[in-house]
């Protein structure tokens, strides 16, 4: 088994979801492995990954849309709001989906179902640069 690591960084346009399909793709070929695992981690708080359907971007705006209603901005309730009325609701929307994925291989290939594809979810309004860890596990 071999054990192989990439950085990847991506300037985000502020909310939304951006993908990363090719990008993981790429690091896989670079990789030259066939089998295996991919760990994919974003390590900031404010921002998240979800795979999800890269077919129709409709699908993803109205998971953005359904994210903005449950956690909206300038909650009365939020303390931490140091950085403005999306810092809270950042946080709260990193901490309910997910900072990692894993996604198998074979053939040199990610096995991602038909429609769908991974993206970096950003939960803040102005753009940031966002730093994603790739590491591959395999043959």
């Amino acid at each position: 088994m071999k054990v192989m690591q990439e950085t990847l960084t991506l300037r985000t346009r502020g909310k939304g979801t951006f993908e990363l399909t090719g990008e993981l793709a790429r690091c896989l070929e670079n990789s030259g492995l066939q089998s295996g695992l991919m760990t994919v981690f974003c390590g900031h708080t404010s921002c998240s990954l979800v795979i999800m359907e890269n077919a129709d971007p409709s699908a993803r705006s109205d998971l953005e849309d359904w994210m903005e209603r449950l956690v909206p901005e300038r909650d009365p309730h939020f303390t931490h709001t140091y950085e403005g009325p999306d810092d809270m609701p950042s946080h709260i929307k990193m901490a309910l989906t997910r900072t990692s994925e894993n996604i198998p291989f074979d053939g040199g290939r990610l096995l991602l179902g038909t429609w769908q594809g991974c993206f970096l979810w950003e939960h803040r309004s102005s753009s940031h640069s966002r730093t994603i860890r790739v590491t591959l596990i395999g043959n």
